[in-house]
């Protein structure tokens, strides 16, 4: 059975270097092997946000294996379909990371690309994150607006070109997400759990758990995940799937957990709020991209700020092309909505903007 080594604080490059001593990392990597480090590089929002992965995750990665004489090291990661991952790259301190160390960084969007075989379908996958000899993965634990969490085995996404993303979307996620991780099965999986935002991938409303862990099973590192955040595993189809096609184990067994310290606050893990769910109880959602998904999201929150809840239906993804719709419908897919807001995905001012009109006209 898997182990999970979890630690607690507020240095994410200390507390890096302290699970990977621990869990003796040097020794599963063969001698002159290129290591893949793939963090969570959503989108251009700070770490500190509670969207992407701290740059002391990588500088303690990359000081433990430079220490332990690994020199073919490189940094991976494509951002969501509709930002730019070198803009990601900056707003993160990634940049000075690289510079540092002397490490450096592939935006898996200009990657090549392979075909392989999966428990539903070929994919195609980018090249450095299938061809690397150890590839690590670096997933935020925090919640998701369309997956309810999101973690080890959904931060493989970033290991896709954008039309592959896209196709996930038109697949429902759940399963080609499982399928995925089970096929590419990252070598180790650290988790940044040091201020993830529980409601929304975004980032926007940070919650301070003070936490890491590592290990080497995604499954069991999700399942973990839940148990943390409260969320009962049915409620993340995805986790099951890829346990059923071979990407690990969801038991967690009484020893399996080792805790390198104690947390200085109440180890309890707060709860999601349910911000997210409850803001989008009307949408009526069909393949729609995250990109999208999350400027809707990023709309609903301005809106409220504003003090307007807007309670019709909003029609969103790529299953609305050509469908007539009496309400609102978000981004270019759902032209045939009453009231359309353009793009590609559609900017989080406009959506608030159209939300605002649409509850105005409601009230005269």
């Amino acid at each position: 059975m898997a182990k999970i080594y979890e630690i607690f604080g507020d240095n994410a490059h200390d507390m890096t270097m302290s699970l990977m001593e621990a869990a003796k990392v040097a020794q599963m990597i063969p001698e002159g092997a290129s290591v893949a480090l793939k963090p969570n590089l959503v989108m251009a929002g700070t770490p500190e946000s509670g969207a992407t992965t701290h740059a002391g995750v990588l500088s303690g990665c990359i000081e433990y294996l430079q220490a332990h004489g690994y020199t073919h090291i490189s940094i991976i990661e494509g951002s969501w379909v509709g930002d730019r991952t070198g803009r990601a790259y900056k707003v993160c301190g990634y940049d000075k990371v690289c510079q540092k160390y002397n490490v450096p960084f592939f935006d898996l969007k200009q990657d090549e690309t392979v075909k392989v075989e999966t428990a539903i379908r070929t994919m195609e996958i980018c090249k450095r994150a299938w061809e690397a000899d150890f590839l690590i993965n670096l997933p935020v634990l925090k919640g998701h607006c369309q997956t309810t969490m999101t973690c080890a085995l959904k931060n493989c996404k970033g290991c896709l070109p954008d039309r592959e993303k896209r196709r996930f979307h038109t697949e429902g996620l759940m399963e080609p997400i499982a399928a995925l991780a089970s096929a590419l099965c990252p070598d180790l999986t650290i988790v940044d759990s040091i201020c993830g935002d529980l409601n929304f991938e975004e980032g926007g409303t940070p919650i301070q758990t003070n936490r890491m862990y590592l290990g080497t099973d995604p499954v069991q590192l999700d399942a973990y995940g839940c148990r943390l955040m409260g969320i009962p595993l049915e409620d993340v189809p995805y986790i099951g799937l890829a346990e059923r096609w071979g990407g690990g184990s969801t038991k967690i067994a009484q020893g399996d957990i080792i805790t390198l310290n104690q947390p200085q606050a109440s180890r309890k893990y707060p709860a999601a709020t349910g911000l997210v769910r409850q803001l989008t109880k009307n949408v009526k959602q069909d393949s729609a991209c995250s990109a999208c998904y999350a400027a809707l999201v990023r709309g609903l929150y301005a809106a409220r700020d504003r003090g307007i809840r807007y309670d019709g239906p909003i029609a969103i993804g790529q299953g609305w092309r050509g469908r007539e719709f009496e309400g609102l419908g978000i981004g270019n897919c759902c032209k045939g909505a009453s009231c359309h807001v353009k793009g590609c995905p559609p900017s989080g001012n406009d959506v608030a903007r159209a939300i605002m009109e649409q509850s105005m006209g409601k009230r005269k």
